[in-house]
């Protein structure tokens, strides 16, 4: 999988993706170790990313993750070189410039990553450069798992008891280097400002207030994650009024702490971390959740774009624009759903409750393709990860790998019911709801006149009436399922949580 070739002298290009951080990183402990100084660089080529180059959110952490990880570089005597792609002809150039004899990097598993890097390793070896490839965003790589039958993992269960089976083969991390050897002389660099990756939007405008990119906020979030939210984990994760999940996935996406810091951190503090029903194990199992999106898109890459269940190709999904906006917007009428939409647009963030909720409801009650979902979180979070985003909308449309049942509906009125039961998340987010008691809150459709005056609602004024009733859309969602598999499916009445 890979050209490995000692180098002997000049300096080693350290080529920084989606690994921005100097402690536990494989690829700059090996280009310390040549022999050489170290010459770091980002390579800005959005372009060779195809149809998934990074979304608005996404540049907004990019571009403060590389302002820290600069800084840093700059405290060990070292410092970050921009450049924009190709990535091929980018690092020939900066190969030619420095008589470099090494190229190190972290592996990507992205389709268009694969090809790219396929392409950069070629042309590289064309002029005798070394490359040297690490695994620095996963704790095993995909093909290290094969099922009984010798095949690639459909569904998470088999995957999950392998995992725990090889845990203690999982390293310890690499410390941070106190110097990087620096090359004889440094090539010409852009500024950071000139790759241009700040979204003008107003709503980014206080994310510094609520975001700490970089190395250093990676491990803040984790460390109190550790004193505060780890223990009670596997219950508070599920409530969007509760500060309960650990806000990790955007540094752990950006390469900012490596995914053996995070078990090895959670294993050291928790005793009995993989016991069932600990907050550590919940969290823990999470991690591999991540190294099975990573498997399934390796093997499967057209999950990316197609449904791996071939039956959902012919399925009649709306293709109602209004009815997307309307969602997008947090203007449904369900306050659960337009709570966790307007959470995404002001901060860049949901729970994983909330994703799978707003998710259903789109694909389940307005019958809207799953990619036009996938593609609005790409935009909006800041954590937006090809693997996961891919494995989880497939999950919830019910037409990927170890998918939830097409026919598992999540009800909006009673998911709010249970995991915002005083109705603090929705008030949090939807002000005009502000005045409504809990009892009606996740419902104000049905609220009596007088309550919904004495909390200054006008439904269909200043907050808006459900898109769609329940009842109607659910069976309308069962009838399409029925047509594209043939048959009644078992028992849809239990599939309503």
């Amino acid at each position: 999988m890979q050209t490995r070739t000692t180098p002997t002298e000049g300096p080693a290009i350290l080529w920084f993706r989606l690994d921005l951080r100097l402690a536990d990183n494989p690829a700059l402990h090996e280009a310390s170790q040549a022999g050489g100084g170290v010459i770091p660089v980002y390579v800005h080529a959005p372009e060779e990313e195809g149809n998934w180059a990074p979304g608005a959110a996404s540049r907004w952490w990019l571009h403060h993750s590389l302002a820290r990880l600069e800084a840093t570089l700059r405290e060990r005597g070292s410092r970050l070189i921009f450049r924009r792609g190709p990535a091929a002809q980018a690092l020939t150039e900066l190969v030619r410039e420095t008589r470099a004899k090494a190229v190190f990097w972290s592996r990507r598993y992205e389709p268009t990553a694969l090809r790219r890097d396929a392409e950069v390793r070629a042309t590289l070896a064309k002029q005798g450069v070394a490359v040297r490839e690490s695994c620095g965003s996963l704790l095993f790589e995909p093909w290290q798992w094969r099922s009984a039958v010798g095949r690639p993992f459909r569904v998470f269960r088999p995957f999950w008891i392998n995992f725990q089976r090889l845990a203690d083969r999982i390293d310890s991390p690499l410390p941070a280097p106190r110097r990087i050897p620096a090359p004889d002389g440094w090539p010409d660099s852009l500024r950071l400002e000139e790759l241009s990756l700040l979204p003008n939007e107003e709503r980014m405008g206080h994310w510094l207030q609520l975001w700490q990119p970089g190395e250093a906020g990676a491990h803040r979030a984790l460390n109190q994650f550790l004193e505060s939210g780890l223990r009670r984990y596997g219950a508070d994760r599920d409530r969007p009024d509760k500060p309960g999940t650990s806000k990790l996935s955007p540094h752990l996406h950006f390469g900012e702490i490596s995914p053996r810091q995070l078990w090895n951190e959670v294993r050291s503090t928790s005793p009995g971390a993989l016991r069932p029903g600990s907050g550590a194990a919940a969290f823990l199992r999470e991690l591999a959740w991540r190294e099975f999106a990573h498997h399934v898109l390796y093997y499967f890459p057209e999950a990316v774009e197609e449904p791996l269940k071939p039956e959902f190709r012919t399925f009649p999904w709306s293709e109602d624009d209004v009815r997307l906006q309307q969602w997008q917007q947090g203007q449904t009428g369900y306050p659960i759903v337009d709570a966790g939409m307007r959470e995404l647009w002001q901060t860049g963030w949901l729970a994983n409750r909330v994703r799978m909720v707003v998710a259903s409801f789109l694909v389940k009650h307005l019958r809207i393709r799953w990619q036009k979902g996938a593609a609005w979180f790409w935009q909006t979070l800041v954590d937006a990860d090809l693997a996961n985003n891919t494995l989880n909308w497939q999950w919830v449309a019910g037409c990927g790998v170890d998918a939830a049942p097409y026919f598992r509906i999540f009800h909006p009125v009673k998911q709010g019911e249970k995991f915002d039961p005083n109705g603090e998340y929705v008030r949090r987010w939807i002000p005009e709801l502000a005045g409504l008691p809990a009892d009606w809150i996740h419902r104000p459709w049905e609220a009596p006149s007088v309550v919904l005056a004495a909390a200054g609602v006008e439904l269909g004024t200043n907050y808006p009436r459900p898109v769609v009733e329940h009842a109607e859309a659910r069976a309308a969602a069962l009838r399409a399922f029925q047509a594209v598999r043939g048959s009644r499916p078992t028992s849809p009445e239990a599939w309503q949580p």
